[in-house]
């Protein structure tokens, strides 16, 4: 299998890791599965037994060790329950992160940025082909649908009684915390503060938006804001990334 990966080697990696690996993995990969890109951990000191991740056409792979080495953990996640990802460069490497559908999030540090970052793009290429493939499936099946149902003429337009409803209004302030005051910005449900929200995070970097959603979690795990400002908060955010 190192003969298919040979691509995949850079001048950041130790060749002897990606073989270890990747000699693990013989057993573990699907039917018309494909390894995509391997990343190392390289820690400033020594790392004896570093961890790694696997990228794949189907699916994003953690291995850790354990028992000193001698045996492997695998988690695995398929790519339609990804729902972001992101990479944060640091001086001594840099981190790659992606979080899940079910708000599960995990992070690989201490990586060589140059490994970061082709993981970030092969994950990112990995959900655009998700993301287009569920966009034509979609149209296709608008298409039959159309096809098979056909439009009847409307021979009376029925009034329709309008009905008087109570208007529900539903507001959450977010107070200001003293560590991360300053990232958040308290928001209402004015629909006149949305256009500005959304001027404000498509001018965000990719790191300000990932902190920006960071400190909407601590918001929510401190009980500042509801579940459903955070997935509304999140969408917006997500939207820009």
């Amino acid at each position: 299998m190192i003969e298919n990966l040979k691509k995949i080697l850079n001048e950041d990696q130790d060749p002897k890791a990606i073989e270890k690996i990747s000699a693990k993995l013989d057993n573990l990969l699907m039917s018309n599965e494909e390894v995509g890109y391997i990343a190392v951990q390289k820690k400033p000191a020594v790392t004896i037994f570093p961890d790694s991740i696997v990228v794949t056409n189907k699916r994003i792979l953690l291995c850790k060790p354990k028992n000193l080495g001698l045996s492997m953990e695998f988690i695995d996640y398929d790519w339609d329950d990804i729902s972001a990802s992101f990479v944060k460069e640091g001086i001594l490497g840099a981190e790659f992160t992606f979080t899940t559908k079910s708000d599960l999030t995990h992070t690989v540090d201490y990586l060589p940025k140059t490994q970061a970052r082709k993981l970030y793009t092969y994950a990112k290429e990995q959900l655009d082909i998700l993301k287009n493939n569920v966009a034509n499936t979609s149209i296709s099946n608008n298409e039959i649908l159309t096809d098979e149902i056909p439009i009847q003429p409307i021979d009376k337009v029925q009034e329709i009684e309008e009905v008087e409803t109570e208007e529900v209004t539903h507001f959450a302030e977010i107070v200001p915390v003293a560590n991360f005051s300053d990232d958040v910005e308290p928001k209402t449900e004015s629909s006149s503060s949305n256009t500005s929200s959304e001027r404000k995070l498509s001018e965000m970097s990719q790191d300000e938006l990932f902190e920006k959603l960071q400190n909407y979690k601590k918001l929510l795990d401190n009980g500042l804001i509801l579940q459903g400002e955070y997935d509304n908060f999140k969408r917006e955010i997500l939207n820009y990334m």
